[in-house]
């Protein structure tokens, strides 16, 4: 490496965010770079082979959710931890996927002179994230990934990345894997597991990653309750799972459906207290709309959706990021280029 590469600074909170920066590796593996994430079983995970500067996790909507205090003090760690970072690492170029945590990462860093690549949220299909709206007014390319987002933001670039995937569907264990994703507990989501095994509908092994959702202190026969799993061990149970339960994440969604898994969401809801908003209904309306998954809003539809997927082949789908790719390639070589 030549003093004249740009040093890159990939910047995403945990879940879905992190994982499409990993499935943008083409571009970012052939420059320096550092990750910038929250501190959560896959960006442990991926400290393992990459630098990795972790910040505290705080989001906006913590203070609709009777959590203001905590969404401060978050901030304010977050806030000087991003300060530390860009002073130390001095980025080029900061690609971001968000989320809130990331905000203060991204706008220093574009304070400090590097250029800023803001990719909003393939979770957002109809309307763009807040971190998208708050950070938009600093970035120098602004990236949407449906054709709704790119009418309402006509200046942004528009890479819309899913697509179903042919062929023979991988060979399964009768194995269910429920997960509650990297970040926020879901007692909702892990007691319905537990009372579906219990009442002697789900006859398969299951396994359980419940976070920060308190472990349950009675489990029925066969089922196996972690409260994070490393990434590798994560890929490990998609692979032999039939079936998977999670919540509506875009990255639960599609490391499910890419390794061919039969998967019933069930979306976190506002209403519950168990989200900053509702679009994780928003995110898995759109799956079910496109004949990927099952959505059960609430517990006791949990084991009717199972059943329905019982009865059907399962679904293959998966994010191709290749245009997104080649863009992002061709800009950053420019960038340098102009150095």
């Amino acid at each position: 490496m030549t003093d004249n590469r740009l040093k890159l600074c990939l910047a995403a909170s945990g879940g879905g965010h992190v994982r499409q920066l990993l499935d943008l590796e083409p571009v970012w593996r052939d420059w320096p770079h550092v990750f910038v994430t929250e501190d959560t079983a896959l960006g442990r995970s991926l400290a393992d082979s990459h630098r990795v500067r972790f910040v505290d996790h705080y989001a906006l909507g913590q203070a609709r959710i009777g959590r203001k205090g905590v969404m401060l003090r978050g901030m304010l760690r977050n806030m000087a931890q991003s300060a530390r970072i860009v002073r130390e690492e001095r980025p080029d170029v900061v690609i971001t996927t968000g989320a809130g945590a990331m905000y203060g990462t991204a706008l220093m860093a574009r304070l400090a002179g590097a250029r800023l690549v803001l990719i909003d949220s393939f979770a957002r299909f109809d309307a763009p994230s807040k971190f998208a709206r708050g950070i938009k007014p600093f970035a120098n390319e602004v990236i949407v990934q449906s054709a709704a987002l790119g009418r309402l933001w006509p200046d942004a670039r528009v890479f819309d990345p899913l697509r179903m995937l042919d062929g023979t569907p991988p060979a399964k264990q009768p194995v269910l894997f429920a997960t509650v994703g990297a970040t926020l507990g879901f007692p909702r989501l892990v007691e319905a597991v537990i009372a579906l095994k219990a009442s002697g509908r789900l006859p398969e092994r299951v396994v359980l990653q419940v976070g920060d959702t308190p472990m349950p202190a009675v489990l029925p026969e066969g089922i196996e309750v972690h409260r994070d799993l490393p990434f590798g061990r994560v890929q490990e149970l998609l692979a032999e799972a039939a079936f998977v339960v999670c919540h509506g994440g875009t990255g639960s969604l599609i490391t499910a459906l890419r390794a061919g898994c039969r998967t019933v969401a069930m979306p976190r809801r506002f209403s519950l207290g168990e989200h900053y908003d509702d679009h994780q209904e928003e995110i898995t309306a759109a799956f079910k709309g496109r004949g990927m998954i099952e959505v059960a809003l609430e517990a006791g539809e949990l084991g009717d959706c199972i059943d329905r997927l019982r009865d059907r082949p399962p679904v293959m789908a998966t994010t191709d990021p290749a245009a997104l790719i080649d863009y992002l390639r061709e800009r950053l070589t420019g960038w340098e280029a102009a150095r």
